[in-house]
């Protein structure tokens, strides 16, 4: 999908998303602890049976997939967490450029404490004919030698419309094995980014870019709960992982289609031939949650699309309405009085 250059840039200026604070205990009416503590037993007995039934939810989708399919889902409020084949080793097409985002981030850290040598969110870099590969829709478009971008807008287009050069770009820039030793420093071993966007040799050689669900779920929660980088490059960080969900799907997420517009969807989807992927956080209201799900040895590749919209869409009804609901169960909406 085509996205202008210009209109690209101009989403540097959108808000970005806060992510979700977790809210304060509920109870249901009573002064007295007792009271308190039965509310909650209520409501978490209640949560299980939802809970259950998200997992149901998710393992039928599995059982009608033609091909395989691993699922993380963490719940950054309590610390839940459900995981489908969580630990099976799959390739990760475009998703892997989340680890590429957020190794930028981890260098802008450490540059603004003063560690010499790291990659910065505003250094320039002047578009060079090499770097250039195919599905790369604004990169292609662009005069090397002249054109100059910083490496804050190279991720803008990684992110949004999944420009193959953009990314190509910053990994030369940023060095592959320091995106892979970062990884290693939050214990993600099996996470690893060994070739270039388009690099069919290496691919046929067998250096695919991998992950799991749980380390794909676990490098992201570690990111919101601000081990890489401060707050205020977390916000960032999310900011531009979100950049081309609200955009018509520039990003083409699978995610998007099935969740309710307004809802803050900071994704990185990946398609392969046979492989579909989609890793990220939704901002659901008061209770935002991971959801990283995997497909490979897929027959149909839109079975694969289709099976990871209907996986998010199980996750976030979940989520949604624990988010909403009171201790008992009851949802009130403006236009809901009695």
């Amino acid at each position: 999908m085509r996205f202008p250059f210009l209109s690209l840039l101009a989403a540097l200026a959108l808000c970005a998303p806060t992510p979700a604070q977790a809210p304060s205990p509920t109870t249901s009416a009573g002064s007295n602890a007792g009271s308190a503590n039965a509310g909650s037993k209520i409501s978490a007995e209640k949560q299980e049976i939802l809970w259950q039934k998200m997992v149901t939810a998710i393992e039928r989708v599995d059982r009608n997939l033609s091909g395989v399919m691993a699922v993380g889902v963490l719940d950054l409020t309590s610390g839940r967490q459900y995981l489908l084949h969580g630990d099976e080793i799959l390739p990760q097409a475009s998703s892997i450029k989340i680890a590429v985002l957020a190794e930028l981030y981890h260098q802008e850290q450490q540059g603004q404490q003063g560690t010499s040598g790291k990659q910065r969110l505003s250094d320039l870099y002047t578009v060079r004919s090499e770097d250039l590969v195919p599905d790369s829709d604004i990169m292609l478009g662009l005069t090397p030698g002249v054109t100059r971008l910083t490496n804050r807008d190279l991720a803008t287009m990684m992110v949004a419309v999944s420009d193959n050069s953009a990314t190509n770009a910053l990994i030369e820039r940023l060095g592959m094995e320091n995106v892979n030793a970062t990884l290693r420093s939050l214990g993600l071993h099996d996470t690893l980014l060994r070739r270039k966007m388009m690099d069919i040799k290496a691919a046929q050689q067998g250096r695919e870019n991998v992950s799991t669900p749980r380390e794909m779920m676990t490098l992201l929660a570690e990111i919101y709960r601000h081990k890489l980088f401060d707050k205020a490059l977390t916000d960032d960080f999310f900011k531009v992982l979100s950049f081309g969900s609200s955009s018509g799907n520039a990003k083409d997420s699978k995610f998007v289609p099935v969740i309710p517009q307004g809802v803050v969807i900071a994704d990185k989807p990946g398609e392969l031939e046979a492989v579909r992927t989609d890793s990220g956080i939704i901002f659901t209201s008061n209770r935002p949650f991971v959801l990283s799900v995997m497909t490979a040895y897929l027959r149909d590749e839109h079975e694969g699309d289709k099976a990871i919209g209907e996986v998010a869409r199980a996750a976030f009804e979940y989520f949604d309405v624990i988010g909403r609901a009171s201790d008992y169960g009851r949802v009130i909406s403006p236009r809901s009085s009695r």
